[in-house]
């Protein structure tokens, strides 16, 4: 091991003096992962406008040495500098290995200098598994020593460990699974479920990854993201449970309403409401409010568990309260409800990266 980790001390070193070899096969290496990163990337619908990387600031990385000792925050301890935080409660931020290379820390510190110098942002997100929040919170703490008022907009978004079937997923014991597999089977199993039960359904291919894709991302996003997430097939592919298949259902289902509900009245109406429809109206109107709240606290699941809510309430709604076979004002404003449900559960949906569905 520690020959192994020896010379790769070794070859980041040489990186980052340049050395033409190192540099050859990181650049090789690096192309061949932004290709597969992005199948995945353009399987979700994500889009980015930067590809900035750690290398990007290779070049910044001395300016921050130097302003970190001009400003004499810097302490030299065995070969290597640091930054002391003792009587911030934590433990000293390493900036440079004795051997003069650079580490995480200093390579953030120079790409939060320059990301606020060139966006100017509000908040600027770190968007990581729990384990690295003393690094966040390290790092964050030299950049307010550093006498930038910006500090206080640079925030730590930890989450949870994922496992898959129980089995945490870890790949310095070789525990891997790697998601494009994990859409790929969750596309076969979803196609599956519809050929059994939906043979004649139009554009099966494109259902099947709409819901299989979305299966997988519900399942992470259904719980706070602080907490380790267990997947489980049968629980994600549950077209009746709390799951991706299950809001995507009964969004369709809506549109199926809407398609068949002909003519339409346009005129203002006069009406009473059920119970259920007070819920379901009730529970629609604090979309907004569910959004500033998700958006505060940089958490998804406020947004899951609200589809859920008014897809349960629609649900009972769909039930209890005839549509189609109403009359008049009362089956106008039953299909208001339902125009109302699809508009909102659609752009939820999206806020989440799940694809719509016509259809199920």
């Amino acid at each position: 091991y520690l020959s192994l980790h020896d010379q790769a001390k070794a070859w980041f070193t040489a990186m980052e003096n340049g050395n033409r070899e190192a540099l050859e096969l990181w650049n090789w290496f690096k192309e061949i992962s932004l290709s597969e990163f992005k199948k995945t990337y353009d399987l979700l619908g994500i889009e980015f406008e930067s590809w900035a990387g750690e290398s990007f600031y290779n070049d910044q990385m001395q300016a921050v040495v130097d302003e970190l000792t001009e400003k004499r925050l810097l302490e030299k301890s065995d070969g290597a500098m640091l930054v002391n935080l003792e009587e911030d409660g934590m433990p000293p931020c390493l900036i440079l290995k004795n051997d003069g290379s650079t580490l995480y820390a200093t390579r953030d510190i120079a790409a939060a200098i320059y990301r606020y110098h060139t966006y100017g942002f509000d908040t600027s997100l770190y968007v990581t598994d729990a384990g690295q929040s003393l690094h966040f919170a390290q790092f964050f703490k030299v950049i307010e020593k550093m006498g930038y008022p910006w500090a206080s907009r640079l925030r730590h978004v930890p989450y949870g460990k994922i496992s898959v079937g129980g089995q945490k997923l870890a790949t310095r014991t070789g525990n891997v699974v790697l998601l494009s597999e994990l859409f790929d089977d969750a596309i076969k199993r979803v196609y599956a479920i519809i050929d059994a039960k939906n043979p004649q359904l139009a554009n099966k291919d494109e259902v099947a990854r709409k819901v299989g894709v979305g299966a997988v991302i519900f399942n992470q996003l259904s719980t706070g993201r602080i907490k380790d997430v267990n997947f489980v097939w049968e629980d994600a592919l549950n077209f009746d449970g709390n799951t991706g298949p299950y809001v995507q259902y009964t969004y369709a289902r809506s549109c199926s309403v809407l398609a068949k509900a002909g003519e339409r009245l346009s005129s203002s109406l006069s009406w009473s409401l059920s119970r259920e429809e007070k819920e379901l109206l009730n529970l629609l109107v604090l979309f907004p409010q569910k959004v500033e709240q998700a958006k505060n606290e940089c958490e998804p699941s406020v947004i899951t568990r609200y589809i859920l809510d008014i897809c349960a309430c629609y649900n009972r709604f769909y039930h209890n309260c005839p549509i189609l076979k109403a009359e008049g004002d009362t089956k106008e404003l039953r299909l208001r409800l339902c125009e109302a449900f699809k508009a909102i559960a659609g752009r939820a949906l999206w806020l989440i990266g799940l694809e719509k569905t016509e259809a199920v």
